[in-house]
């Protein structure tokens, strides 16, 4: 989901709480913050030596110990957002929630669904893959014969 796509939904629905959907399908807790709102550049090298680069928009999720009351709404968040304007330097950024759960992980904003009251914020997960598979040796596709894939 790209950071304009968030901004407009949080806009339409300002009243609404705010939920997150885990891959697994486990929900984040309600209590939540987003502590952080920051714009991350990476660039790489892959194993064949093509140079890449990436960008996102990450939005940084914690849960406090003391805070079981704390409930995030979806026109605070926008508040938020726009604070963040002056370090995102463009809005159609894809979104990622880095979050705490045993391990520090980030996940891909995948869709956001809306009922009476609530913007339920679905999460899916990233994948490592080989950039330069024909510089490994390794097929583009399952070819279908013996061997393959």
């Amino acid at each position: 989901m790209k950071l304009s796509e968030l901004r407009d939904s949080l806009a339409r629905n300002p009243e609404s709480t705010l939920g997150f959907q885990l891959p697994d399908g486990s929900a984040i807790r309600a209590d939540f913050h987003v502590t952080e709102v920051g714009h991350v550049t990476k660039r790489f090298i892959d194993c064949g030596g093509k140079t890449h680069s990436s960008e996102a928009c990450i939005l940084q999720v914690w849960l406090a110990d003391n805070d079981k009351e704390h409930r995030l709404m979806a026109g605070k968040l926008a508040s938020i957002l726009e604070l963040a304007k002056p370090v995102m330097p463009a809005a159609d950024l894809d979104v990622e929630i880095e979050y705490e759960k045993g391990v520090v992980s980030q996940y891909p904003v995948a869709s956001i669904e809306a009922a009476p009251g609530r913007l339920e914020i679905k999460l899916s997960l990233k994948h490592t893959d080989c950039l330069a598979r024909e510089a490994c040796g390794l097929d583009q596709a399952c070819c279908g014969t013996e061997g393959c894939c």
